[in-house]
């Protein structure tokens, strides 16, 4: 308890710093096309057929639409996530080799508990959901910080170095419903390192104070219960 007040209070001095109260700051916003209805976003960000790689055929590919929940530590910030994630992607096979192509991500913010900042999960720039004996995919992920004083572009990992998530099962997959097919299934990470925050101008060596950025692999996790729509390609064309 006297941490998060501790938090809070450093929080606030750094508004005040900036001299943005919070009652005058701008609100949080989800990434554009974001939107808050993650959760009914389906299949409307596949890839479309002509994304697919050449050679693709589409009868043995097919469109994976995930949502999941669950809970994140990045440093001390600890932030449920109550608000689904959704991420959605093809794969399939071209001459025998398994291929892939990222369709598109989309959160709503995040609120940091015991604190008034969000966080909003953006893409990172790399996934890789082929499931093998030591992990469930892999994925890139920056966390864009707001809040009152927190300039745009503020954010936790960039471009140039996300955080990097291998995912493990925690839960094995489990038929939903048979049509249209969902799976459920958990996954955690509890072995990713996280940068210092970029992008937040003289306020940066604040938030890495208070956030105890950067954290070291060991310290950070996210647990996610998944739930994925499964559709093939066939017949779209």
């Amino acid at each position: 308890m006297f941490r998060a007040r501790r938090l809070v209070m450093t929080l606030s001095a750094v508004a005040l710093a900036a001299s943005v109260g919070a009652t005058t700051a701008a609100p949080a916003h989800a990434d554009p096309g974001s939107g808050t209805g993650a959760r009914e976003r389906g299949f409307q960000d596949c890839p479309a057929l002509s994304e697919l790689p050449e050679g693709a055929d589409p009868s043995q590919w097919r469109c994976e639409a995930m949502t999941a929940v669950g809970h994140l530590t990045l440093g001390r910030a600890e932030v449920p996530i109550e608000r689904p994630l959704a991420i959605t992607f093809a794969e399939g096979r071209v001459d025998g080799e398994f291929r892939q192509v990222f369709g598109a991500m989309a959160a709503t913010p995040l609120r940091v508990r015991g604190t008034p900042l969000s966080i909003t999960p953006r893409y990172g720039g790399y996934s890789d959901f082929e499931s093998n004996d030591e992990r469930r995919g892999e994925l890139d992920l920056t966390f864009r910080i707001t809040g009152p004083g927190v300039p745009p572009g503020c954010s936790m990992g960039s471009e140039a170095d996300p955080v990097h998530l291998v995912l493990k099962e925690t839960d094995p997959p489990e038929v939903v419903t048979q049509d249209p097919l969902v799976v459920s299934f958990g996954v955690e990470d509890n072995r990713f390192a996280v940068p210092r925050t970029s992008g937040c101008g003289p306020l940066g060596p604040l938030l890495d104070k208070v956030l105890r950025l950067p954290s070291p692999a060991g310290v950070n996790s996210i647990d996610l219960d998944a739930r994925v729509a499964l559709r093939s390609y066939g017949g779209l064309g």
